[in-house]
C-alpha cells in the first residue's frame, strides 16, 4: 500500500473515532523520519486538546490497525495536537482561523521577501489573503510553502 493510501484509510478510521468522541480531525500522514516510520494522527477541539484525548484516540486507532493490519513495515503511531502553531493545510482551516495572525513563507521571495505575517483574511479560489501593515496582500497557495498560525506572546 503507497504512502498515501495509508494516510488516507488511517484518516478514514480516525474521523469515526474523533467524531463519536466529539474532536476534530486535523489530519493523518505517513512519514518515513531517519530510519523509521510514523503513523501521526493531529487532533483538535475548542479550547484544545489533553493528553487523555490523544490516549483515548491512540488506544481505539491502534486497535483497528491491530485488526485490519494494512501497514506491511514496523511503523510508530503518534497522536497528538497540531499545536499552537499548526500549519493550516485543509480548505476549512482558512474558515476557522479568519481574523487570526498567519505566517506565511514563500518558496521564492517576492520584492526580496519570502515571509509575510498579517491577519488571515482567507482562502478564496487558490488564494491565501492577508491584512498586513501595508495593506492587503494576496498569494497563490501553490506559491506558499506553509501558512501558519502565529504565535503572539
Amino acid at each position: 500500500m503507497k504512502v498515501k493510501e495509508i494516510a488516507e484509510k488511517t484518516e478514514s478510521y480516525a474521523a469515526e473515532i474523533t467524531k463519536r468522541l466529539s474532536l476534530e480531525l486535523v489530519e493523518a500522514e505517513y512519514v518515513k523520519e531517519g530510519s523509521g516510520k510514523f503513523l501521526r494522527v493531529y487532533i483538535d477541539k475548542e479550547g484544545g486538546v489533553g493528553i487523555n484525548d490523544c490516549e483515548m484516540v491512540s488506544r481505539e486507532l491502534e486497535a483497528i490497525l491491530d485488526k485490519d493490519d494494512y501497514i506491511d513495515e514496523a511503523y510508530t503511531l503518534e497522536v497528538s495536537s497540531p499545536g499552537l502553531d499548526r500549519i493550516l493545510k485543509k480548505d476549512f482551516e482558512y474558515v476557522k482561523y479568519k481574523g487570526r495572525q498567519v505566517i506565511i513563507r514563500l518558496y521564492k521571495a517576492v520584492d526580496g521577501v519570502k515571509e509575510f505575517q498579517g491577519e488571515l483574511i482567507g482562502l478564496n479560489d487558490g488564494v491565501i489573503t492577508i491584512k498586513t501593515e501595508d495593506g492587503e496582500a494576496a498569494f497563490k497557495h501553490e506559491d506558499a510553502a506553509v501558512c501558519r498560525l502565529a504565535v503572539i506572546l
